[in-house]
Parts: C-alpha cells; sequence; structure tokens
C-alpha cells in the first residue's frame, strides 16, 4: 500500500472518526458528569442540602457503571445503543458506550475536585446570603476550576483508549486500523503508523489540558 492510499484512504478517514467520538462523548460526558458531581456534593451529609436517600442512590449508580470493563458494557449497552441510533456498529454508536464509560468517571473525578475546596469559602459564601445556585456556580465551580481542566484532560485520554477497544467491535477509528490492518494482517506500517498518531493525540491533548490549567491557574 502506497504512503498516499495509506494516509488517505485508511489513516485519514479514522483518525476523523476517532476524533468524533472522543469529541462527543467527552463533551456529553462532561456536562452531564459535571451535574452528577454537583448533585452529589450537595447532597452528601456534609453538603449544602444533605440526602442520605438520593446520595446513596447515585453513589451506587456511578460505582456500579464504573465498575463494568468497557468492553463488556458496550456488548451489554448494544440494545440500548441500536433503540437510539438504529444500529451497533460505526461511530455513531460507539458514543453511546463511550459516553456511558465516561460519565461516572468525570463525575467522580469532579466530586473528588468540588471536595477539595476549603470548606471556610463556602462558610463565608453562606455567610454573606449566597444561594445555593450562587455558591455552586460563582465558588464552588470557580475554585475547582483549574483542577477540572486536568480531570477533563485526563479522562479524554481515557477516553482514547476505550476509543481503541470499541474499534475492535465494530466501531471503527484508528483502533480499527491497528487491529483489522496492523494485527490481522500484517501490516507494521499501518499498526506503527496508528500508534504513532495515537501518541500525537494523547501529547496534543496534555499541552492542551496542561496550557489551559495555567491559564485557569493565573
Amino acid at each position: 500500500m502506497s504512503n498516499s492510499v495509506l494516509i488517505t484512504q485508511v489513516l485519514l478517514p479514522n483518525l476523523i472518526s476517532t476524533l468524533i467520538m472522543v469529541i462527543v462523548s467527552s463533551l456529553i460526558a462532561t456536562i452531564i458528569g459535571f451535574a452528577l458531581a454537583v448533585v452529589l456534593i450537595i447532597t452528601n451529609k456534609k453538603g449544602l442540602a444533605p440526602n442520605a436517600k438520593v446520595y446513596r442512590l447515585l453513589d451506587f449508580i456511578v460505582n456500579i457503571i464504573r465498575s463494568f470493563p468497557f468492553i463488556i458494557l458496550m456488548v451489554a449497552l448494544m440494545p440500548f445503543t441500536r433503540s437510539i441510533v438504529g444500529t451497533t456498529i460505526g461511530t455513531s454508536a460507539a458514543i453511546v458506550p463511550l459516553t456511558f464509560a465516561m460519565t461516572p468517571y468525570v463525575a467522580r473525578l469532579f466530586e473528588n475536585n468540588l471536595l477539595e475546596i476549603n470548606p471556610y469559602t463556602l462558610d463565608a459564601a453562606k455567610s454573606i446570603g449566597a444561594t445555593h445556585m450562587q455558591i455552586i456556580f460563582k465558588v464552588m465551580l470557580v475554585e475547582a476550576f483549574p483542577s477540572m481542566i486536568s480531570s477533563v484532560t485526563l479522562a479524554i485520554i481515557s477516553v482514547l483508549g476505550y476509543t481503541a477497544m470499541a474499534g475492535t467491535v465494530g466501531a471503527g477509528g484508528l483502533g480499527a486500523v491497528a487491529i483489522t490492518y496492523g494485527y490481522q494482517n500484517f501490516d507494521n506500517t499501518i499498526m506503527y503508523s496508528t500508534v504513532v498518531l495515537l501518541i500525537v493525540f494523547v501529547q496534543l491533548v496534555q499541552w492542551i489540558g496542561n496550557l489551559c490549567y495555567k491559564k485557569a491557574k493565573d
């Protein structure tokens, strides 16, 4: 296979598929994960609105989903995925289990970030009459934002690994290229080209994450 064919017909289309899977699932998981983290924080025994039943239920659900190995979660969600996107194969189908896998992970990371906030800062906000929403978005989010950026960076890199596993069951992307062309067809050129692309992607994500973290800290 010539270099031009390798790039234009194999690597580039699947790189785009990988980017779509990572970006869309990361965006959805970050939004939902933040919402879950906020509920966990405000309903715990030291939260703004303690509610043991809600906290225990949500904590249980998060732990259950996190306990699934991704490849098993992907298979278990196939009926649900088919009902949403009409298929269990392809980039769109992979986004569903990727989002399911990433959301509780992000929620737990964000929860830990929010727990690290100095309690005296929250007490000060309460003492001046700030509402719960003001405390959440103008105090907690602001204080934890740099740490949350680092958490999102870590989650994005993790979901990139999930996309490689998703590629083994028909999701497409660079993982599928490495397995189909590289491993099964013994094409080392494609195999190592895929590895290089994944390394570059991870380094780029980490660099952007570090840059955003430094700017948020300033």
